[in-house]
């Protein structure tokens, strides 16, 4: 389905629901440490979201069997927490998380660095894909095109070299997981399905060290860049507003 223009009490949910998403998120990003576990994180993840009221809406979407999606390195996007998994010192860790409330969806990933970062090339990833989402979402506003948020990430992340992927793209959100249109990285300013205010969308720029080429690992989830190049990966849903964007799963 193509994503609605949400009612006012719709939307309400979708504020609720990012800000629980937003402090899950939040928490998870102080505890990533080298020595624990992929799975350990999504444990800490499932129960703050208990605490806080929210259903995960990604257990059990299409058969995925946790609540968080956690990505390492060479992992782009969709990886399955593994108590056999263990984060270390300088790994990037890109952690994916979507919660139901009261019936919407909402759907955000940050992106960051277990310890320090050693390698500035890798910061500098991370960086720039986090300044793309921040540039896609400015562009942001009623009447945008979905190539105008597309060109402004691109805008971003070519100048540096980085490979964008373009196999997952951003999407509409909020009645379902993954509405239309699809909200890819890359594309060309003016073009593509205009977006109304009131639509909400997740915008989620995924960029490499490499080539922008992809494959799904043996578990049937894992996107991995091909030539093992280094990842990195941001998401928020946004409300389209007549003059502009409002985060809904803002972690400021």
């Amino acid at each position: 389905m193509f994503t609605k223009i949400k009612s006012p009490r719709e939307i309400q949910f979708m504020r609720e629901g990012g800000q629980i998403l937003a402090t899950v998120l939040r928490l998870l990003k102080r505890q990533v440490a080298a020595g624990m576990t992929t799975k350990e994180l999504a444990n800490i993840a499932a129960s703050e979201l208990k605490g806080l009221g929210g259903q995960a809406a990604f257990l059990g979407y299409q058969g995925f069997p946790d609540v968080l999606c956690v990505s390492l390195n060479n992992e782009v996007v969709h990886g399955i927490p593994s108590a056999k998994q263990i984060i270390n010192a300088g790994d990037i860790v890109s952690m994916d998380f979507g919660v139901l409330h009261n019936g919407m969806i909402t759907d955000a990933a940050i992106t960051t660095i277990a310890g320090s970062a050693g390698d500035p090339a890798v910061k500098n990833l991370v960086q720039k894909t986090s300044e793309a989402l921040k540039t896609a979402v400015h562009a942001v506003k009623d009447g945008v095109r979905v190539g105008d948020i597309a060109s402004a990430a691109q805008s971003v992340l070519e100048p540096g070299g980085f490979g964008i992927v373009r196999d997952l793209v951003g999407h509409g959100v909020g009645h379902e997981l993954h509405e239309e249109p699809n909200i890819p990285n890359y594309g060309r300013s003016g073009t593509g399905p205009v977006l109304q205010a009131g639509m909400t969308i997740a915008i989620e720029p995924m960029a490499t060290l490499g080539s922008h080429e992809v494959f799904v690992a043996h578990d049937g989830w894992t996107v991995m860049t091909n030539d093992g190049s280094l990842s990195a990966h941001f998401e928020h849903t946004v409300l389209i507003t007549q003059n502009g964007a409002e985060i809904l799963t803002t972690l400021a």
